[in-house]
């Protein structure tokens, strides 16, 4: 089976398994980032982990450079300052998740992704905890949410098998 096909069954599969992921995200965002070599699920999951620790990487980048626009009250920047902490925190706790599952201990893979993953969801709550207030970070969020997604879906496939 070449990569791209390993990369369309794992991502079929995933998507059905979470309404929250898109195949077609998932898909692209392997397809573009599988060395051009065939891939087993094992190393999906391994690309899929380091594009979430380099998305939140560039989050953090983001934020840092909202937090520098005047356009921002005080509120929105308090709500920037509490994402990036989320996201500063993510990156050791996905690094963590990388070095589980390469330990074959998914339960703990598991377990550090889905704490990882509540990253996106807290930093949009603390944007709507004031009425009006739209979050200048929701497709960051869900990008990171669904990057999350795919590597969790794949982890839970390899702990089933």
């Amino acid at each position: 089976m070449g990569s791209n096909d390993l990369i369309q069954l794992s991502c079929k599969k995933a998507s059905q398994g979470d309404p929250n992921l898109s195949y077609k995200f998932c898909v692209s965002s392997l397809e573009a980032n599988a060395k051009g070599h065939s891939l087993d699920l094992q190393e999906l999951v391994v690309i899929s982990l380091n594009l979430t620790v380099a998305n939140a990487t560039n989050i953090n980048s983001t934020i840092s450079k909202l937090l520098k626009d005047k356009a921002f009250d005080k509120f929105a920047k308090e709500c920037l300052r509490g994402c990036s902490e989320l996201y500063t925190d993510a990156i050791p706790t996905l690094q963590e998740a990388l070095c589980a599952f390469q330990s074959k201990d998914f339960a703990k893979a598991n377990i550090e992704v889905s704490s990882a993953m509540d990253a996106s969801s807290t930093c949009e709550d603390g944007f709507k905890e004031k009425k009006g207030e739209v979050s200048p970070l929701r497709k960051e969020n869900d990008v990171f949410f669904q990057l999350n997604a795919i590597s969790l879906a794949f982890i839970n496939t390899l702990a089933s098998i």
